[in-house]
């Protein structure tokens, strides 16, 4: 018999009723789960709306309008008379942002195009890009006319990593004339932008201080920013301007310099590497820190390509080198009125003569002077520049005398003036050589010494503070910002009849017999007193032998006017130049007849600059055509500003000519030199030969530290 389970099991009987129960509480369910969704949106609706309504509310803003910051207009630097050595100018740029370009062949062949870039631009400009970091602008081309500027604004669109802008640029009308004083601008480097990420460091067309008084004076010139709201559409055209804050400019400096004795000083060198230095005896002020040759300021502001870079670099005059405050030289004769005050100072009568047959005899070793002057005194000795005069008192009262006045007069000392950088150079003594040598200082040391060769080191500078302090005869204080004098110090230790022993010599040097005479000036009656002085850098073979440009001696010129009464100090080095009154007093006698009779020297230097080829600038400029038509394309790329910096750690790293090398001893094959135009000095010199590196250290750029 089968038994069905079917009917084992209990019957469930579905009704309507239970149907509509089952179906509610399905619908409580997904309703509950729909409701509670519906409140979390509507909560999180609420909180964007209400808690986050400003974020989006500006997120929803910055889609329509841009901000962009305005760059500051910097501060002018001023000469004394309130006219503009670096100023600012209106401009029409286009700058590239790489980080934003999507094809950067592309824009670069737009822009070459609109623009109409030569290859050796389009080449710059790409090694520009190549070295830029995140958002950092790159100068693409400035000064534009209104054509150009406005043939790119109309393709932005098209071009997402081109800014156009209407801004300021800097500007410094005398040009190299100015450019190692005031130095120049660039744009930020990564470097700079990795230690301060301030915004305005990558904007379009800000540029910081890079070199000289714009690196010195950066915050005071720098200003603050101003700012632009403009609506654009969302491809970025702009639709209109809806907002400008106008930016701060920076502060204006004013300094004590000429700027016209500055311009008249520096295109005066000419076709020589010199430096000239001007101060003002009744107040310290630096009236002209010159150094030629230079580079222009201007090109620097826009970042230089391989082609400037390679013309300055193979430049064997340096114009990289600021000469008047970083080039060090041994002063040679010019140290002479220094080392008189120093002898009166410990007994020396200034009548007591001294017998000159032509040198002097030290042991075994003739030192020879450069030409055989009889019976002389202090003052005649100054006047004929009779090394046997200075080589028989220092032997008598020992160098010991000389160091000290030396020093305080200014050389071998740093000057608490508003500048990059200075070099204090080196004035010996015992104690320096047994320091840096671990030797005896000895009597031949001390001869070389007394007639700035050897160990001794100097700036220009130096030797102009120093001029300024003999003239005047109180502890002057040099300053560079105008309103700003230094206090002018207490009188020195020297008597007024003592002052006018070498007042006396130096005035003989021009106006007498001496070795200054053909650079005497007379406006009138206005009369300058001056010293003239001669280096050797390296062992000549024979008397009145010239040799290459970096073997010939330096050329050295110290001075002040009127005579009676001094008002204007002086000093011009001239690297290689020769014999101090043939190369270095010349310029003297021009710059300052400028500060007497400005016409008068206009006329005589724009006859010479016919001969020269034109102004420094369109020297410059010239040059720069023949590299071009040279090489093209073909200089090899560089990083600009680390090459720069690397040559001037170069400069600081190589040894000044005459100032590392033991002077000879007596009886060795070198002897002590100097003297002065009337022969040429015989013997070697003390140092040995000065060397390069990397084509920008000049001889006599460095030396040791007193």
């Amino acid at each position: 018999m089968k038994i069905s389970f079917r009917r084992l099991l209990p019957q469930i009987h579905t009704t309507s009723a239970t149907l509509r129960n089952s179906f509610d509480r399905r619908s409580l369910v997904v309703g509950s789960v729909q409701g509670g969704i519906g409140m979390l949106l509507a909560a999180r609706m609420g909180y964007l709306a209400v808690f986050e309504n400003e974020k989006y509310k500006l997120e929803a803003e910055s889609n329509r309008v841009n901000l962009s910051l305005i760059p500051p207009r910097r501060g002018w630097i001023l000469d004394r008379h309130g006219t503009p050595l670096a100023s600012n100018h209106a401009d029409f740029r286009v700058d590239a942002i790489p980080a934003r370009m999507k094809n950067v062949e592309q824009e670069i062949a737009a822009v070459e195009q609109l623009l109409q870039l030569d290859a050796v631009q389009r080449q710059d400009l790409e090694d520009k890009i190549d070295k830029a970091r995140g958002f950092a602008a790159v100068e693409v081309a400035s000064g534009l006319e209104w054509e150009r500027f406005a043939a790119v604004s109309v393709r932005l669109p098209d071009l997402p990593g081109i800014v156009t802008q209407r801004g300021f640029s800097r500007y410094y009308p005398n040009g190299p004339s100015v450019a190692h004083l005031i130095g120049y601008v660039g744009p930020a480097s990564a470097e700079e932008y990795q230690k301060d990420h301030d915004p305005l460091l990558i904007t379009p067309g800000y540029k910081v201080g890079k070199d000289g008084l714009e690196k010195v004076f950066e915050k005071e010139l720098r200003g603050k920013p101003g700012a632009r709201r403009v609506e654009v559409t969302a491809s970025g055209r702009i639709v209109r301007e809806l907002e400008t804050r106008e930016d701060t400019p920076g502060q204006s400096i004013k300094l004590t310099i000429d700027g016209g004795l500055q311009d008249y000083a520096a295109r005066r060198i000419g076709l020589q590497s010199a430096a000239v230095v001007v101060i003002d005896c009744q107040t310290g002020g630096i009236l002209a820190l010159c150094s030629m040759p230079a580079f222009d300021p201007n090109s620097f502001a826009d970042g230089i390509g391989r082609l400037e870079w390679k013309m300055l670099n193979e430049d064997d005059h340096i114009p990289l080198l600021n000469k008047a405050l970083r080039g060090l030289y041994p002063p040679g004769s010019t140290m002479k009125p220094m080392a008189a005050l120093a002898f009166q100072l410990h007994g020396v009568s200034p009548d007591e003569r001294v017998n000159c047959p032509g040198g002097y005899r030290l042991g075994r070793r003739f030192f020879r002077c450069d030409a055989v002057h009889g019976s002389v005194d202090m003052r005649s000795a100054i006047e004929r520049s009779c090394n046997t005069y200075f080589w028989s008192m220092v032997h008598r009262v020992g160098y010991d005398t000389i160091a000290p006045v030396a020093r305080l007069l200014g050389l071998g000392q740093e000057f608490d003036i508003p500048v990059a950088q200075q070099r204090y150079g080196t004035i010996p003594d015992a104690a320096w050589k047994m320091r840096r040598y671990h030797q005896e200082w000895t009597a031949a040391d001390s001869l070389n010494a007394s007639i700035g060769q050897g160990y001794v080191s100097v700036s220009p500078f130096q030797m102009a503070v120093m001029t300024s302090r003999i003239a005047s005869g109180h502890n002057l204080q040099p300053s560079l910002l105008y309103g700003q004098p230094k206090p002018f110090g207490p009188a020195l230790p020297f008597t007024p009849e003592q002052l006018a022993v070498v007042h006396d010599g130096m005035f003989n040097v021009v106006n007498g017999s001496g070795t200054g005479r053909g650079s005497r000036i007379d406006i009138n009656g206005v009369l300058m007193a001056g010293k003239t002085g001669t280096a050797q850098v390296r062992r000549m073979i024979s008397r009145g032998h010239v040799a290459d440009w970096k073997s010939r001696d330096h050329s050295h010129f110290i001075c002040y006017a009127p005579t009676d009464s001094p008002r204007y100090a002086m000093s011009v080095v001239v690297e290689h130049g020769g014999f101090g009154a043939s190369a270095a007093a010349p310029i003297a006698k021009d710059v300052m007849t400028y500060l007497f009779d400005p016409g008068k020297a206009w006329d005589t230097l724009l006859a010479m600059e016919k001969g020269w080829g034109g102004t420094a600038q369109e020297r410059l400029d010239a040059r720069y055509r023949q590299y071009v038509a040279q090489y093209g394309v073909g200089a090899p790329k560089v990083s600009a500003e680390e090459e720069i910096e690397k040559a001037r750690k170069a400069q600081d790293a190589e040894p000044a000519s005459n100032a590392t090398q033991a002077p000879a001893e007596p009886g060795s094959r070198q002897e002590a030199v100097g003297g002065e135009a009337a022969g040429a000095p015989g013997g070697a010199d003390a140092g040995g030969e000065a060397s390069t590196a990397n084509g920008q250290a000049a001889s006599a750029t460095s030396g040791g530290n007193p």
